[in-house]
């Protein structure tokens, strides 16, 4: 599921108008991009499986790499991030999303005024029920 869910959020937030300024949104970190761009620098999955169907708990990390001299500077594409993620359609080509929850957020500085913001989500997915049992 994993495979499944990586791609279909990194398209939702590349359709997000809030995200403009954001130059790249990729599956890892791109070889050339001007920041501030976008990143899933991490995933891992667990089972989370019911008795009838397969579930995945899904834990992906989103960076942000930005450049600015002020530590506030990134706050609205932080907050415009967290909001789209947060508004992520349940509903996915072979997989259904049961839950979305923020679990944690790192921010670093680092050389020539390079700023890291690390966003970790938990997603619970179900396989998707066939159409036509």
């Amino acid at each position: 599921m994993e495979e499944l869910l990586r791609p279909a959020l990194l398209d939702w937030l590349r359709t997000d108008p809030a995200l403009g300024d954001v130059t790249a949104i990729e599956e890892e970190v791109p070889a050339r991009a001007t920041p501030p761009w976008l990143a899933v620098v991490a995933s891992a999955s667990a089972d989370w499986s019911t008795k009838d169907r397969v579930g995945r708990e899904v834990r992906l990390a989103i960076e942000l790499h930005s450049r600015a001299d002020d530590p506030r500077a990134d706050a609205p594409l932080v907050s415009a991030l967290d909001r789209r993620i947060e508004a992520f359609p349940k509903a996915q080509d072979g997989l259904e999303i049961a839950s979305i929850r923020f679990l944690r957020a790192r921010t670093e500085r680092r050389a020539n005024n390079a700023r890291a913001t690390l966003l970790e989500y938990r997603f619970r997915c179900l396989a998707a029920l066939p159409e036509n049992p």
